[in-house]
Order: structure tokens, then sequence, then C-alpha cells
């Protein structure tokens, strides 16, 4: 299985490949992960994951200064490759984000990236917190994971206005908080996975094995 690790300047890019070689070697399963930039390998690729730090508009301006890279992950996604966004790169995969200004994002779901209300609590939220989710409902890449069980989380912006058929799981901080979201197969975690240990393992294990549905249409994807 080929990996890419989409470099563009931004997020935890060794402690992710570092994690989603692990999670293989557990697993059984071969593969090569390569950090890149080159929309060609992202193009081959049989899984691609996109972490992100820092700010909504800073992550997509980085993101389009690479050529290609944009249009390759849309291309491939479109065909139906699995696709993981970590943090930042999660928050990318919705229509806009309202950091220092209005950034479009890929828009694969609903909803805009805002500050976060956490009114007495501190901001970014910062530390480990729960996963919510019905057990009933439970996506394939929460195999494994119980409600209640622990992500680490780092963010002062989140997403709002969001489909919940689109949301897979969520935590509480001054509120509901979107943690998890996934549409075919296009997933999302604003947790750091590479830093959530057992839990975080399991998913991209889960991630790895995953044969999602084909991407279904909506205006912008």
């Amino acid at each position: 299985m080929k990996i890419a690790v989409i470099d563009y300047g931004s997020g935890n890019l060794a402690s992710a490949a570092r994690a989603l070689e692990r999670a293989a070697a557990e697993s059984g399963i071969a593969a090569t992960v390569a950090v890149t930039g080159e929309a060609r390998a992202v193009a081959v690729a049989e899984r691609i994951v996109l972490p992100g730090q820092g700010a909504f508009a800073d992550c997509a301006a980085g993101l389009a200064g690479v050529p290609g890279l944009r249009a390759a992950i849309e291309q491939a996604t479109a065909e139906g490759t699995p696709f993981l966004g970590i943090c930042v790169g999660m928050q990318l995969m919705a229509e806009r984000g309202l950091e220092h200004r209005v950034t479009p994002g890929f828009g694969w779901i609903r909803g805009e990236i805002a500050a976060m209300e956490a009114p007495s609590l501190p901001l970014p939220q910062m530390s480990w917190n729960v996963l919510r989710f019905r057990e009933e409902d439970r996506h394939p890449l929460l195999a494994g994971v119980l409600p209640g069980q622990h992500a680490y989380f780092v963010h002062s912006y989140a997403l709002r206005c969001a489909d919940p058929e689109e949301v897979v799981a969520t935590t509480d901080y001054g509120g509901e908080v979107v943690a998890m979201v996934a549409r075919d197969n296009r997933a999302g975690t604003q947790f750091h996975v590479e830093k959530s240990q057992r839990v975080g393992l399991r998913i991209l294990a889960n991630f790895l094995k995953w044969t999602p549905e084909r991407p279904s249409q909506r205006s912008g994807t």
C-alpha cells in the first residue's frame, strides 16, 4: 500500500508518518509511507493523509502554493482514494474558514470553521478530551474505539453549521464540538490521531483497512 502524507509546509509530518507506519506494522499491512508534495505521488497513492496546524488561511495558501498539489488531491479523492485530514487538514474539508479572513475550503463537507466559544475555559483547547458517538451509529473508522475514550486536541477554531449526517464523533468543550467527520471516502479528525496513542493508532489502522463508498455528487466536489 502506498500512503501519501501531504507536505505543504504545515503539520506534524514526521509524527503522522511514524504513526501510520506503526499502525500498518501492527495490522500486518505492507505499506510505504511517503511524505511528499509531488502531485504525481499523490495521484498514484492508495491512501492520502493531510495533516495541518496553524491558521486555516495559512494552510490553504500553503497548499495552493505547491503547483498541482490541490488539484491532485481533489482528483484522486473524486476517483475514490481514501482521504484522512488531521486537525487543520480536517478543517480544510469544510466549505470555508473564517480565521483572519474568509478562505474557501475543499467544500467536501458542509459548514465553516469559526472561532470556538468556550466561556471560562482556556483557548486553544490543548488537552485530552473524550470522544462522543452512539455505538449504533459507529463509523468504520471507529471500530474498536469506545465512546468516552480520549483523544488529544489542540485548536481554537472548530466546525460549525455541520451536516449531522457527516459528523462521526463530537467532544465537549464549553459546548458540543465536532471531533470527527466523514463523507464517502473522505474523513477527518479535529484531534491529532498521531498523538492520541492507542485510540489514534486504532483509527489509523482502521483507515488503512477502510473500503469506503465512492464519493457522491455535491456542488463544489
